[in-house]
């Protein structure tokens, strides 16, 4: 897949691999639309980039799925098309089942789950009409196996991985694809704005994350992973998960008891 000239929305472009995504992909010389809740971190995501001439932005609350019609007619104006969407945005989570409010696996779901899926169908029909597009979804080794202290976060990331697995199913031979982007533990802010038990923010960065792959290799192995149209992609050192869960499931629910996680 040649990038040149093609229009990416990216979607959690104001910080961490949102940010670092935007960044690289401004080398290609391609539409960029840029997308979160603050305008204005995005603004200062845009004064960083190359070719800010073809980056624009377009404000957008993934836990508002009334406003995505309209943020997708937004989407398109911009450069009269979109031929890819990056389904980056998103919230994790730091506490226990025992803890933790039902209502935070809601906001959890309506975030990370409801939010692409949403965005996604918006943009769909446009892609269909023009008889090809490209979906990137950012989900996360926790959507393979889960963890501890992620109930509510690893269940919205499995559940984008049955989705999309159908959605390429059923759509792959209309010239629409799908990438599954799954990494592991990145150094990036969403462990200090990850909801607690209650639904208030952690407001730190725990040793898991502080210890993980830089924003920037993991955007490098994401964009590398949509040019090459690969279906997935796991990435990060914790990637082994993937594979001992599969061959030696046993032996991996010993390991991921004891895993640190935080």
């Amino acid at each position: 897949m040649h990038l040149q000239d093609k229009t990416i929305w990216i979607t959690g472009a104001s910080s961490g691999i949102g940010e670092a995504l935007t960044k690289q992909l401004s080398k290609h010389r391609v539409n960029l639309i840029i997308s979160s809740r603050r305008t204005e971190e995005l603004t200062r995501v845009k004064s960083e980039c190359a070719n800010q001439e073809r980056i624009a932005i377009v404000q957008l609350d993934l836990s508002q799925s009334h406003t995505f019609e309209e943020t997708t007619k937004m989407a398109i104006a911009a450069f009269g098309q979109v031929d890819v969407l990056i389904n980056n945005g998103g919230r994790s989570q730091r506490s226990l089942v025992k803890d933790t409010l039902l209502q935070v696996d809601r906001d959890l779901m309506e975030v990370n789950y409801f939010g692409s899926v949403g965005l996604t169908k918006a943009l769909l029909p446009h892609m269909l009409a023009k008889g090809s597009g490209h979906f990137v979804v950012v989900t996360s080794l926790t959507g393979i196996f889960g963890t501890p202290y992620r109930s509510g976060y690893a269940a919205s990331k499995h559940a984008l991985h049955g989705f999309f697995d159908s959605m390429r199913a059923e759509l792959e031979d209309s010239g629409i694809k799908v990438t599954i982007a799954a990494p592991g533990f990145v150094k990036t802010n969403v462990s200090v704005n990850a909801f607690t038990g209650d639904g208030t923010q952690l407001g730190s960065m725990d040793d898991a994350q502080a210890n993980g792959l830089t924003a920037d290799a993991c955007a490098a192995a994401i964009i590398k992973a949509m040019m090459k149209q690969k279906r997935e992609v796991y990435i990060g050192r914790e990637s082994y998960g993937a594979y001992a869960k599969r061959f030696l499931p046993g032996l991996f629910a010993r390991i991921i008891k004891k895993a640190k996680v935080r």
